[in-house]
């Protein structure tokens, strides 16, 4: 019972790694022992975030756009090259996309499913191999995905593919769940509420006090709030839970 909580000495890639909920979640894994690769788009970025966590414990650049075939390809190939086993998949990269109804572009919508669904599935699928090598039935592979209560609840923004999207995350999280439990991965949904990150900027600045206010918590998530969810997820006190979609929002959904 005393280590239930403790992910030393495993190892974790965290998609969208080096901003937001991502780079929350990534540093709250290297500074409790958690060999960490974290993979963005933007290559500058994500080695520059890598080598700031990296005075912290030991993480590792692998910029790679996820929106593509090619590029979930290169990333599993990558990984595999440096690893023979895989202990955490965080599924964070995600876009989204507002425009009014009448003037909504394909573009836009083909780009927020493509990264928050397909690579979901189509990475999880490529790191297979690595993840059974590192579960077993007291301590399986973690896959997680990052959902949004906005997959759980109405957000009235005109957000239509984000909302879809997410809401197809979690439905996907609880089909693989199922597939892949007895081969020793679990895989489970964090659904995020508010947290200060680029992708929520423009609504706190516009709606900010709003969602303080209306909030059970009467704030905002921390960076600690959904780490320690995510390690949680991945310890030995997280290997039972199986399927679940786990909004961490403060009680927005819970209390509605």
């Amino acid at each position: 019972m005393k280590n239930l909580f403790s992910v030393a000495g495993k190892n974790a890639l965290v998609t969208g790694g080096s901003r937001g909920i991502g780079l929350m979640i990534a540093e709250g894994y290297v500074r409790n022992g958690v060999k960490t690769y974290i993979s963005s788009r933007k290559a500058q970025v994500c080695d520059d975030v890598a080598a700031r966590l990296s005075k912290i414990g030991t993480c590792i650049s692998l910029p790679f756009d996820l929106g593509t075939m090619e590029g979930i390809a290169g990333l599993a190939a990558a990984l595999k090259e440096r690893e023979e086993r895989l202990d955490i998949l965080v599924n964070n990269a995600g876009a989204t996309w507002g425009a009014p109804i009448d003037e909504f572009p394909e573009d836009g919508w083909d780009k927020v499913m493509d990264l928050n669904v397909k690579s979901i599935f189509f990475l999880t699928k490529e790191l297979l191999p690595l993840l059974r090598k590192s579960g077993s039935a007291e301590d399986p592979a973690r896959v997680i995905n990052i959902g949004s209560i906005d997959g759980l609840h109405l957000n009235p923004l005109e957000h239509y593919p984000y909302s879809a999207a997410k809401a197809g995350v979690h439905h996907l999280t609880r089909a693989l769940a199922g597939r892949l439990a007895r081969e020793n991965i679990t895989v489970n949904a964090i659904a995020p509420g508010p947290f200060e990150s680029k992708m929520m900027a423009e609504t706190l600045r516009n709606f900010g006090d709003r969602i303080v206010e209306s909030n059970p918590r009467g704030r905002i998530g921390t960076p600690e709030d959904v780490a320690g969810t995510a390690i949680y997820l991945a310890s030995r006190a997280g290997a039972y839970t199986n399927g679940v979609i786990l909004p961490v929002d403060g009680g927005i959904v819970g209390c509605s």
